[in-house]
């Protein structure tokens, strides 16, 4: 069975971790010092720590943290939904290999609070995003199938993916962009799979809301690159840890809007400065970018009812 599972704040102001079943959390007796324990731990050890305890909270009675600490790398991918391909101008029928990036752990963040946009940024978006959690240490290329998949991932949470347009783009700097302080919240659930529970990953359901308006909605079944296939070609430009985590792409409905093709072509005559200049100019008109007192809403979870990944809340300041 599925656990979800969370760190929070205690009313005694300690950090715990605990298996969390609709609104109500059991803490676990053992206090684990980081994502890595909680994986090594096992599902089953786990399960029986949460029986053995009868600590018992609320969720109103806590304060939830991110259930990752430290991951030694935030691996992600770039366009990986069919639709948001289409949009980006990428057909993803002819798209034969991943958009890769990472982001700083710096950016890492709670799943409720602030996202902070920085005096210097104007065009702020939002990309919610199934993100995986590994549970596999390599030291070399390693191939990944449907087969063996439960062994490179761990568990899965909610991940967005905030960014800074105008200086991700003009500056071609993704790091950069994607990185400053509170730019990656992820949780608020930890939900760890076994082998059986692992075809989830095909069958999750994403939203993303802004002020209470539905900005992002989509389904894992249209990833373009499939974990498996994902796993094996990082694996080649990479060494994975125990913890690290993957932000596989998001769905359409960004506040980024690209120009048409015959524009791009035209522009492209431009001097650089002028070029982006324009670019600022126009994506400035669209009114889905965020500003400060927007508030930001995600939900990942399966139809069925079996994973539910809770829900991220922040406001932007």
């Amino acid at each position: 069975m599925a656990l979800h599972i969370v760190h929070f704040i205690d009313p005694q102001h300690k950090k715990r971790w605990g298996l969390m079943q609709e609104d109500q959390i059991t803490s676990f007796l053992y206090d684990f010092e980081s994502t890595h324990e909680i994986i090594q731990c096992g599902i089953l050890e786990l399960a029986k720590l949460a029986m053995e305890s009868k600590e018992k909270y609320l969720l109103d009675e806590i304060e939830l943290l991110s259930p990752i600490t430290n991951p030694s790398q935030i691996l992600c991918q770039g366009a990986n939904y069919h639709q948001h391909m289409l949009d980006s101008g990428i057909n993803p029928d002819t798209q034969s290999f991943n958009i890769f990036f990472t982001k700083s752990l710096a950016s890492l963040h709670g799943p409720t609070g602030w996202i902070e946009k920085p005096n210097h940024v104007n065009l702020l978006d939002y990309e919610i995003e199934l993100t995986l959690i590994l549970g596999k240490k390599t030291q070399g290329c390693v191939t990944v199938t449907t087969e063996n998949l439960h062994e490179y991932i761990a568990g899965i949470c909610i991940g967005n993916d905030i960014s800074a347009r105008d200086i991700q783009i003009p500056q071609m700097q993704f790091y950069k962009g994607k990185s400053y302080r509170t730019f990656c919240p992820l949780g608020p659930v930890l939900c760890l799979l076994n082998k059986a529970e692992i075809h989830y990953l095909n069958k999750l359901q994403l939203k993303l809301k802004v002020n209470g308006e539905v900005r992002q909605q989509d389904s894992t079944e249209n990833l373009v690159f499939k974990p498996a296939e994902t796993l094996t070609e990082f694996s080649q430009i990479t060494n994975f840890e125990v913890g690290d985590v993957v932000m596989t792409g998001t769905p359409s409905g960004c506040a980024l809007g690209l120009p048409s093709t015959t524009l791009i072509k035209m522009t492209g005559l431009l001097p650089e400065k002028l070029k982006w200049q324009l670019f600022n100019k126009s994506q400035s008109r669209r009114p889905q970018y965020l500003k400060i007192g927007d508030q930001i809403e995600s939900h990942i979870f399966s139809s069925d009812g079996k994973i539910n990944l809770g829900y991220q809340k922040h406001t932007v300041c």
